[in-house]
């Protein structure tokens, strides 16, 4: 059990909510709430347990940390990683800077199948240790949840292996963590001429072995023009329904091909990517309770365009951001930066933005109840700035390390 502990001087509280509505949507997205010159109290159990105004500060026996001139905030939650792979693929970064497209590396051996074929080179121990050293940096930037997919496997031993090391780091990981199967991630080589034959893979042997282990929350499909259709998309998320495996799925990365539509269909919690977007596209989700996730370090890396993020927002929709944490097309851990993009490159405000990487993350992955915002009797997650001007000054400072330290469960 922790100590309770008391944050006293704070510059401004940020994030805090009260009984509110579990996501924040359009407008309300502008509401970062905050309160200046407070105090925050942290219960012996690591949850929230009181906050407010200095000139109410209780009398406190116990750890008193002065943070004057800091800002408090809610931890990140990153609803988007392939956290867990084997190797880099630097190779690919200096391929398109000699101008080779993402497509075109794929097409010649690169890629996911690059990826694919190292994991299969790795035992899980290893991947084990890399992903443990790559969760506690994601954690030392500030993130306080994370979601974890599968996909470079690509068959029954390899997505197996892959969510096997996700569940060990679940059980030493100080965040909560969320797995995700993503098993139709590409198409196999061994099944190039066949793809029924590995869709009926999928369907009849890994999905199975997955829920007779218990080793994922979801399901997720790369539904996009040369990987799954939408049709191949919907049978899978039908048999992870099969499997109470909750579908959140990759669409519209490249074009959009009806993923958006047929993922809501299915109940999809999140659509991801969303870089390609027709008029049908956001009247599907205005119409439904998915939430869109908006990947804008994949677009920075990878120079294509960036979700209409503004856009979605002024629709009335949830917006949450998102890593992509991935070896080829996002190798960033850093959801500061995700930030000071979304701001820069897509034209949100930084209340905005904030939102969208924490309360609306953790509607994102079902956690909203317990993280996400700064609430009493939630998890203190949360991160404690250096001395800064203002809110405007963390994603102005894009390159800078503006965090102080990071409180999980309030240690």
């Amino acid at each position: 059990m922790n100590q309770a502990r008391i944050y006293t001087n704070i510059k401004s509280l940020y994030g805090i909510t009260a009984n509110l509505p579990r996501n924040k949507a359009g407008r309300e997205m502008k509401e970062f709430d905050h309160l200046d010159s407070a105090w925050l109290l942290i219960s012996e159990h690591g949850t929230i347990k009181n906050f407010g105004p200095m000139n109410s500060v209780p009398e406190f026996s116990g750890t008193t940390i002065d943070c004057s001139g800091k800002l408090i905030l809610p931890c990140f939650v990153d609803s988007h990683t392939h956290l867990i792979h084997a190797g880099s693929r630097e190779n690919e970064f200096v391929d398109r800077i000699k101008g080779l497209s993402y497509e075109q590396i794929a097409n010649k051996g690169g890629g996911i199948l690059n990826s694919a074929s190292k994991l299969h080179l790795s035992t899980e121990d290893e991947l084990f240790e890399a992903s443990y050293e790559r969760l506690n940096k994601a954690i030392s930037l500030g993130t306080g949840a994370i979601e974890i997919k599968s996909g470079y496997g690509l068959s029954l031993e390899g997505e197996l292996k892959i969510l096997r090391v996700a569940h060990r780091l679940k059980s030493v990981s100080p965040i909560p963590i969320k797995v995700t199967f993503l098993g139709a991630h590409a198409l196999p080589m061994a099944y190039k001429n066949n793809r029924e034959q590995y869709i009926n893979l999928i369907i009849n042997e890994i999905i199975p072995a997955i829920a007779a282990e218990k080793l994922a929350d979801y399901i997720d499909v790369f539904c996009e023009t040369n990987y799954f259709s939408v049709s191949e998309m919907e049978q899978l998320l039908d048999c992870g329904w099969k499997y109470n495996l909750k579908p959140k799925v990759h669409v519209n990365q490249f074009n959009s091909i009806g993923g958006i539509k047929s993922a809501i269909n299915k109940k999809a919690i999140s659509v991801d990517h969303l870089e390609i977007m027709t008029p049908d596209d956001f009247e599907a989700l205005k119409n439904s309770n998915t939430i869109p996730v908006a990947l804008p370090a994949c677009s920075f890396f990878i120079k294509i365009p960036y979700a209409p993020a503004r856009q979605l927002i002024d629709c009335g929709l949830p917006l949450t951001l998102a890593s992509d944490y991935n070896p080829g097309s996002s190798p960033c851990l850093s959801m500061p930066f995700v930030v000071s993009l979304a701001c820069i490159s897509m034209g949100l405000l930084p209340e905005e933005a904030f939102n969208a990487s924490t309360l609306n993350g953790a509607a994102a992955l079902e956690l909203q109840n317990e993280y996400g915002s700064i609430e009493i009797g939630k998890k203190a997650n949360f991160m404690i700035s250096k001395a800064v001007p203002s809110l405007n000054y963390l994603p102005y400072s894009f390159a800078e390390n503006w965090i102080d330290s990071v409180v999980i469960s309030g240690k």
